[in-house]
């Protein structure tokens, strides 16, 4: 995004720090301006004379342009009372959304927050070539978001390897997907994979085909008829236990809706 001013003065110098007063630039900062016309003087005191113009170009950076597209949003959307906290960090930008109504930005399940992030970062990206990391979150929301999801992936790994059946969860946007398939990765005999197409992109839990898992054998050499117990065998019982090591067979793709969404 691009601003500019044309500063008028009965000099150079003025004409250039009317132009920063208009832009809001300090005085001392020193930036490129073009001179558009010199100032002339009166001949004699008396006849023709003409101020001096002077003309700054801004080019905004993505922090900026993101900041105001943001801003600009939250006013059509009626929440002009929530405001922005900016963070730059390197090669990218956090915003820190503060309000009353701040639960109408984050939505059903962070879908709202999700989707102006989105928007944000595609804006911010559109102003430069190289790739700007944006983040928008209210509070700790999406810590909070994190935790859940890695919570619930792995107390669904877990009723897999128990029941033998898969689960299908939700439509999730990528980063949220990653969430699950990295907490279901660390669970022994269970692991996950993404079916569907953009929106309808989801996650799917189940138990793991390679993983073998304890089965009784009718002739396994103990009496049921004389009421005989199985010897307990360690090596024999079914081993779910977490393995931040294990691997997942997929751990599904990065496109979709949010294709470029990061924390």
């Amino acid at each position: 995004m691009i601003r500019e001013a044309i500063g008028v003065g009965e000099t150079e110098v003025l004409a250039l720090e009317d132009a920063k007063r208009q832009l809001g630039i300090d005085e001392s900062e020193i930036v490129e301006f073009e001179v558009i016309q010199r100032a002339e003087k009166k001949k004699f005191g008396l006849f023709g004379g003409a101020p001096a113009k002077v003309k700054i170009t801004l080019k905004a950076g993505p922090a900026e342009t993101a900041e105001e597209f943001l801003s600009n949003v939250l006013k059509n959307m009626k929440l002009e009372s929530v405001s922005i906290n900016k963070k730059e960090i390197e090669n990218g930008v956090e915003f820190d959304l503060e309000g009353e109504n701040v639960g109408f930005v984050i939505g059903r399940r962070g879908e709202t927050l999700d989707a102006l992030q989105y928007l944000t970062s595609l804006v911010a990206n559109h102003a430069d070539n190289s790739y700007f990391k944006v983040t928008v979150n209210t509070g700790d929301y999406r810590e909070k978001r994190e935790k859940t999801l890695e919570i619930l992936g792995r107390k669904l790994a877990f009723k897999a390897i128990k029941t033998g059946r898969k689960t299908s969860l939700e439509p999730m946007n990528p980063y949220e997907r990653r969430i699950i398939h990295t907490s279901v990765q660390k669970v022994n005999g269970a692991i996950s994979w993404s079916e569907g197409e953009n929106a309808n992109r989801h996650v799917v839990i189940g138990p793991d085909p390679k993983y073998k898992r304890y089965q009784r054998n009718s002739n396994s050499g103990y009496n049921r008829g004389r009421g005989g117990r199985r010897p307990y065998n360690n090596n024999n019982s079914v081993n779910n236990e977490v393995n931040p090591d294990r691997k997942p067979l997929n751990e599904g793709s990065l496109d979709g809706l949010y294709g470029r969404i990061d924390k």
